[in-house]
């Protein structure tokens, strides 16, 4: 799953282009739809009055697609009834180079499975949620019960992976027992890593998996694939990592594709996933007891939660996930965190900071079936 610091076009586009040229050739012509305008809507939070029939169901996808999703690929598609939602992978979307075996694609159905359960117990139902190998997907089963809203619901339109330094402030013990709490799940082994010499260890594997990574052609191929370098490309696409969630300027799609290749460059992405590590709290490192599709929803689950929790608490977090996505790296990486023979299945980082602009959303009509 994308949600780290070093995708990202990293060096200011003021190298090759004013900046002054730049804002021109990116405004947006109609307020209606600028970056902004269009966050604001799909980030939206409506009363939670419970609505009839399919109408709900349809308000359940709208919050499970708030998930993230690896390079927010959004890779999920919905089949949908009154009472009963079937969360199916949407393989077009798959990412190949960086999650062959689809690893983070089912955990980010995961992600919106946790998402919808909460949803439905805030509008009247009760979700039973399971893996079901038959259909490849998550099906969720509605009854009614009385509504019941929750931090983490309430959290949901507000939780965002924060590419960004933190401020390098520890958390106190009652947060760090929040954050297990909410993470926990019977399926799921969750290690919370809070002293500097195990955010080292950390940060040592991160770094080789990233060098790795950005020397695979197939890699940044995708990678640019999914960038949205401009809000009037984000906004047509509703979909992909917009530069300016990372921290990075805007250009026009044309200039960001051809300096992509002269820009993206191993030494200044891991001078900036060092400085992002260094500045973080704490890593959260989640492991599913087995490495099939059933655990990897259950993990997908069990970090939304975390995130959600983090969320209702004020603290940033976001995805580090490159030692676990490069195979000739994550069997080391499991042994020096002791947690192999276990394949360690997401790394997030976590601390306070200031919030990024928030990545969009295809609209619900866009994922039914």
């Amino acid at each position: 799953m994308v949600h780290v610091s070093r995708r990202s076009f990293s060096r200011s586009a003021s190298v090759l282009v004013g900046g002054a040229v730049l804002q021109v050739a990116c405004a947006p012509q109609n307020p209606e739809q600028s970056y902004e305008a269009v966050a604001d809507r799909t980030w939206q939070s409506p009363p939670t009055m419970p609505a009839a029939g399919l109408d709900n169901s349809l308000e359940l996808v709208r919050y499970a697609t708030l998930a993230p999703s690896s390079h927010n690929t959004q890779c999920w598609r919905y089949r949908v009834g009154i009472s009963d939602i079937d969360i199916l992978p949407d393989l077009e979307r798959r990412c190949p180079a960086v999650d062959p075996d689809d690893h983070h694609l089912i955990i980010s159905l995961g992600c919106a499975t946790e998402n919808l359960v909460l949803a439905a117990q805030a509008l009247g139902q009760r979700a039973y949620a399971v893996w079901d190998a038959g259909k490849e997907g998550v099906h969720i089963a509605l009854e009614p019960q009385d509504h019941r809203e929750s931090a983490l619901f309430h959290a949901m339109t507000s939780r965002q992976n924060t590419r960004s330094a933190y401020d390098g402030q520890p958390l106190s013990a009652q947060e760090l027992e929040l954050l297990a709490r909410a993470a926990n799940a019977d399926e799921v082994q969750l290690r919370l890593i809070t002293d500097r010499p195990g955010i080292e260890r950390v940060l040592e594997y991160t770094i080789a998996a990233n060098t790795l990574q950005m020397a695979d052609v197939a890699f940044t191929a995708e990678l640019k694939h999914w960038i949205r370098f401009n809000g009037d490309d984000a906004v047509a696409s509703r979909d992909g990592l917009f530069s300016r969630c990372t921290g990075n300027p805007e250009v026009p799609g044309w200039l960001g594709k051809a300096g992509f290749s002269l820009l993206f460059r191993p030494g200044p992405e891991n001078d900036k996933i060092a400085a992002h590590i260094r500045s973080s709290a704490g890593i959260a490192v989640f492991a599913g007891a087995r490495p099939d599709k059933a655990h990897w929803v259950a993990v997908g689950r069990s970090y939304q939660r975390f995130a959600l929790q983090a969320t209702a608490l004020g603290i940033r977090s976001a995805m580090v996930n490159q030692a676990v996505e490069v195979t000739t790296v994550r069997a080391d990486f499991a042994t020096a965190l002791g947690m192999a023979p276990q394949r360690p299945d997401l790394v997030v980082r976590f601390g306070r900071g200031k919030a990024m602009p928030r990545s969009l959303r295809r609209p619900v009509s866009a994922v039914v079936m």
